[in-house]
C-alpha cells in the first residue's frame, strides 16, 4: 500500500512550482513598472538620441523588498534626470528610497497591532508568508511608530478648513497601566458630521476625569485650532460637558434622549415604569415639535403628581430634549442620541478587549485612532443625510 505522503508528493511539488513561476511573474512584472517609470523620467529608451531626452541611465542595483507574496530580490534601475539645478537621482513612485516593505505589507502588520498583538506575536502571525528575516521587531516598531506621528499630526492639525453641522460629544473608559497601576481612564470623543452628512472622527483625548476642566480643555483646544462652531452639538447631559459648552453660546443642544430614559428610570418605581415609558414616547416619537412641546408639558404636570423625581429629572433636560424636531424627519433618529458615538465606542471596546490593559496612554489612544483612520472601523452617513445640504444652507444663510 502506498504511504500517503508518498501519494502526496507530485500535488505538493506541482503546487510549489506554480507559486515559484507565480513570484517570477510578480518580479518580473514589478521590474516592468520600475523601467517603464525611468523611461517616463528620461523621456527617451536606450541608447536613442531624442531632443526630448531628459537624463542618462547608470547602471542597476539589486534592493531586498518584502512583499505580501513573500520576500524577493529585484533588479532597480538607475538614471540621473536633469532638472533646473542639474541632475538628480531618479526617484521611484512606486518603489521610494529606503522603503523595504511594500504598503501591503505595513498595513498587515499595522492590522496586527490594532487588534492587540505585540512585536513577537505580530512576527509569528506573519512568519508563514514573509518570514523573519526581513521582519524583524525594530521594523515592526518602525511600522506603529509611523501610526503614532501619524496621530500626531492629526492631534495638531488645522482645523479652520473643517466644518460640521452636527458634533457628537461623549465619552467612554479604558483600562490603562499609569504609575505601575492598571486603572480605568475616561476618554474623550468628539465625532462630527459633514455638510453631505458623513461622520468623521475630530478628537480623541484621554483625561483624568469627565469634568467640566477636561470638557472644556478639548472644546477649548478644538476652538484654538479654528474649528467653527457647529449647529448643533448632541450631547448625553454630563454636567462637566455642560458647562464646558458656554464657549459656544450659539450652538444648539441635544440632549441625548437615550441617556435621559435611563436617568427616568432610574427615579421611577418599577412597577410604574410602563407607564412612563408610554408617556415618554409620545414626546420623543411625536409627530412634530409642537406635538412633542405638548406630550412634554403633560408629562411633566403628571408626573409632579405621580413621582416628583420623574419630573425633576425630565424638567433638568426641559427642551433640550426636543432640539432634533427643528430638523428634516429624516434625520430625527440619527439626532435625537449619541448613538453614533455609542456604536464607535462599542467597536473600539470590542476590538481592543483582547488587552487587559494598554502599556501607555498614548498606546490607548492611538490604537483607537488607527482602528478609524486605518478602516478598520466604518463610519457611515447619518440618516437624512441628502437632505442636509439644502436644510444647511438655508439656516447658515439665515444666520448671516
Amino acid at each position: 500500500m502506498q504511504d500517503s505522503s508518498t501519494a502526496l508528493a507530485p500535488v505538493l511539488q506541482f503546487r510549489h512550482d506554480i507559486h515559484e513561476r507565480l513570484r517570477t511573474k510578480i518580479r518580473e512584472a514589478i521590474e516592468e513598472v520600475l523601467e517603464e517609470e525611468l523611461l517616463a523620467a528620461l523621456g527617451s529608451d536606450r541608447h536613442e538620441r531624442t531632443p526630448g531626452r531628459r537624463g542618462y541611465r547608470h547602471g542597476a542595483r539589486a534592493r531586498t523588498v518584502t512583499t505580501s507574496d513573500g520576500t524577493r530580490t529585484l533588479v532597480v534601475p538607475r538614471g540621473r534626470v536633469a532638472g533646473a539645478t542639474g541632475t538628480t537621482e531618479f526617484q521611484s513612485a512606486m518603489l521610494p528610497r529606503y522603503a523595504r516593505r511594500t504598503r501591503d505589507v505595513d498595513d498587515a502588520v499595522l492590522g496586527c497591532y490594532l487588534a492587540g498583538a505585540n512585536s513577537r506575536r505580530i512576527r509569528a502571525a506573519l512568519k508563514p508568508l514573509l518570514g523573519t528575516q526581513h521582519l524583524s521587531k525594530s521594523a515592526v516598531s518602525r511600522v506603529v511608530a509611523r501610526l503614532k506621528a501619524l496621530f500626531a499630526t492629526w492631534q495638531t492639525r488645522d482645523l479652520h478648513d473643517e466644518r460640521y453641522a452636527v458634533i457628537f460629544l461623549d465619552g467612554f473608559h479604558l483600562r490603562v497601566r499609569l504609575a505601575g497601576r492598571v486603572v480605568v481612564v475616561p476618554v474623550l470623543a468628539a465625532l462630527g458630521v459633514t455638510e453631505s452628512g458623513q461622520k468623521q472622527l475630530i478628537a480623541l483625548q484621554l483625561a483624568a476625569s469627565e469634568a467640566a476642566a477636561a470638557w472644556g480643555g478639548l472644546v477649548g483646544d478644538l476652538q484654538a485650532r479654528g474649528l467653527p462652531a457647529p449647529l448643533l452639538v448632541v450631547t448625553d447631559g454630563h454636567a462637566g460637558l455642560k458647562k464646558a459648552l458656554t464657549a459656544w453660546p450659539t450652538v444648539r443642544v441635544q440632549r441625548c434622549t437615550t441617556h435621559k430614559w435611563r436617568n427616568l428610570e432610574d427615579a421611577c418605581p418599577v412597577h410604574a415604569r410602563p407607564e412612563l415609558k408610554r408617556d415618554y414616547g409620545r414626546i420623543i416619537h411625536a409627530a412634530d415639535g409642537l406635538a412633542a412641546r405638548a406630550a412634554y408639558d403633560a408629562c411633566v404636570k403628571k408626573w409632579t403628581t405621580l413621582c416628583a423625581p420623574v419630573a425633576r429629572s425630565l424638567e433638568e433636560a426641559g427642551l433640550d430634549l426636543l432640539t432634533f424636531y427643528s430638523f428634516p424627519k429624516a434625520m430625527w433618529k440619527s439626532l435625537r442620541t449619541t448613538n453614533a458615538l455609542e456604536n464607535l465606542n462599542r467597536e473600539f471596546r470590542r476590538r481592543t478587549k483582547t488587552q487587559a490593559s494598554f502599556t501607555t496612554e498614548a498606546a490607548a489612544v492611538t490604537v483607537l485612532f488607527g482602528l478609524v483612520a486605518l478602516g478598520h472601523v466604518a463610519l457611515r452617513k447619518i440618516d437624512g443625510h441628502d437632505q442636509l445640504p439644502a436644510f444647511l444652507a438655508k439656516e447658515w444663510a439665515h444666520a448671516a
